[in-house]
């Protein structure tokens, strides 16, 4: 089956307040074309995501990899999931020592026979698969580590979401979907806080029946009903994925207040839909003459 490739990515839903914006959407610019330009030659939608997330995770800008907020003790733990449209994962969670986190989740999925691995094994797994490990410090910003130690000095944590996880969604001319999230966590969270993100369903679901999606915000908000598997599952019989994408955060305003959440998602249909309940999201997608789009906040983007 030949399918017509589709690809959309985020840069995390949040306040996004004091950032150049358009630094911002020039960075998950470039994530989605680097995904895109493997997806129109004929490339796995698993290759597009991780390089378009990797893109991601290098860019200072962004709450994943190499400009993840540090915890309370001032450390970089970031949590990933590769979500495989065969209903297959891999991630982690409190690693510590790799550049890319959602790397190391598809080796998990590729190359274990196990699908979540955590701390310190998550590192050693890393290790003994020839990932290199570098110093944790490696991955905190100068500005990161500015405001740390401004804050220790105060006592004082930072309020608000501040930026968010970063995430892909891609469907292949084969129909194979996937979903990549990468993040560093909240900002001044407790040491060994997990989220979302490396929750299967909630962070990232893909189903090569129905669609992917990719979830960012306040994760104990998404986790509590599986944000994510929601919204995939709300486009069957059909249902586009900007449709299944509303409704889902339309479910969670009825039970959650102030949820401050956000999603990407590709339908089976090639269908593209994102929204949040933040002040901004960045995203960037492909549209359908080939160009890669870029906006920071909902605009009716794929009604």
């Amino acid at each position: 089956m030949t399918t017509s490739p589709r690809f959309i990515v985020h840069g995390g839903a949040g306040e996004w307040l004091n950032f150049d914006e358009d630094q911002v959407l020039a960075g998950v610019r470039a994530a989605a074309q680097a995904g895109w330009d493997i997806l129109k030659v004929g490339g796995s939608a698993g290759d597009a995501c991780e390089k378009a997330t990797n893109i991601l995770e290098d860019h200072p800008l962004f709450d994943a990899g190499y400009g993840s907020f540090v915890n309370s003790e001032g450390e970089v733990e970031m949590d990933a999931l590769f979500a495989d449209g065969s209903i297959r994962y891999g991630a982690v969670a409190a690693v510590r020592r790799v550049r890319y986190a959602i790397s190391l989740a598809r080796l998990v999925l590729t190359k274990t026979d196990n699908c979540f691995f955590v701390g310190d094994g998550a590192d050693q797994l890393a290790a003994s698969l020839g990932v290199p490990l570098i110093p944790n410090i490696d991955l905190v910003t100068e500005k990161e580590y500015a405001l740390f130690r401004e804050r220790e000095g105060q006592r004082a944590p930072r309020p608000g979401l501040g930026t968010g996880t970063v995430g892909a969604v891609a469907l292949d001319q084969s129909g194979h979907m996937v979903s990549a999230t990468s993040t560093g966590g909240i900002p001044d969270k407790k040491k060994g806080r997990v989220g979302d993100t490396p929750i299967f369903g909630a962070g990232g679901y893909a189903d090569d029946v129905l669609g992917g999606a990719s979830a960012t915000g306040k994760g104990e908000n998404i986790m509590r009903f599986f944000l994510c598997k929601l919204a995939v599952d709300g486009m069957r019989g059909g249902t586009p994925a900007q449709t299944a994408a509303r409704a889902a955060l339309n479910f969670l305003a009825t039970r959650i207040p102030e949820p401050n959440v956000g999603i990407i998602m590709v339908g089976v249909d090639g269908s593209l839909g994102a929204m949040h309940s933040t002040a901004a999201m960045p995203i960037a997608w492909v549209d359908a003459g080939g160009e890669v789009q870029a906006a920071m906040r909902y605009q009716g983007w794929f009604d």
